[in-house]
């Protein structure tokens, strides 16, 4: 297996794990769980797939991943009372989860021959596209859209953008390091307090 085939794994089944959790937060039953958790894992890599071209997306003819998505989904309904601080957990799987799909998701703009602009899209896309769908699915706002506690997309954003930097001059040294960008921004920014700018009433606040 290739570190790309890794990591696609990899981002795939954490997602799968926070779209898992959040629906057995929610009370959701198996089947819900199940589809929550195959939504989430697969939705922002296909988005991504869709905008550049690659039809069917390549997620959903692999079926030992999608197995590997069910068996976590499984997991996750089964074992989830077995597990402590949910909250905590889900906000680190989504994070890994981010920071992989944005590395990936430039990798893929690269390949299809997307520019500086392009490839950042698309690692954002891909990044933050299976949470969207998640928040949707469980009738939250996505964070995307409100997020003042940390970067997110921002996050995503910046690790696509080292990866179209160091491509061409290591593959695997550009994934790695896009995907350590985009852990580094978030999880710092969490912990510095860090957050982007946003609009001010007319009171001030």
């Amino acid at each position: 297996m290739t570190l790309l085939e890794g990591l696609v794994w990899l981002g795939t089944l954490t997602f799968a794990a926070t779209g898992a959790l959040a629906a057995v937060r929610l009370h959701f039953d198996l089947l819900g769980v199940l589809v929550l958790a195959a939504v989430t894992a697969v939705g922002g890599g296909s988005i991504r797939d869709i905008l550049v071209g690659s039809l069917p997306p390549p997620a959903l003819q692999d079926e030992a991943l999608l197995w590997g998505v069910a068996v976590v989904g499984v997991t996750v309904f089964f074992l989830h009372r077995y597990l402590r601080a949910e909250g905590r957990l889900l906000y680190s799987l989504d994070t890994l989860g981010l920071a992989l799909f944005a590395a990936l998701g430039a990798e893929r703009g690269l390949s299809s021959g997307l520019g500086m602009w392009g490839v950042v899209f698309a690692g954002a896309v891909s990044g933050v596209g299976g949470g969207v769908l998640r928040d949707v699915l469980t009738g939250q706002v996505p964070g995307i859209l409100y997020r003042n506690g940390d970067f997110y997309a921002s996050a995503a954003a910046a690790g696509a953008l080292v990866v179209f930097w160091l491509h061409g001059l290591d593959a695997e040294l550009a994934l790695v390091t896009g995907v350590a960008t985009t852990l580094a921004l978030r999880l710092g920014s969490r912990v510095l307090g860090l957050k982007l700018p946003v609009p001010r009433t007319p009171d001030g606040t």
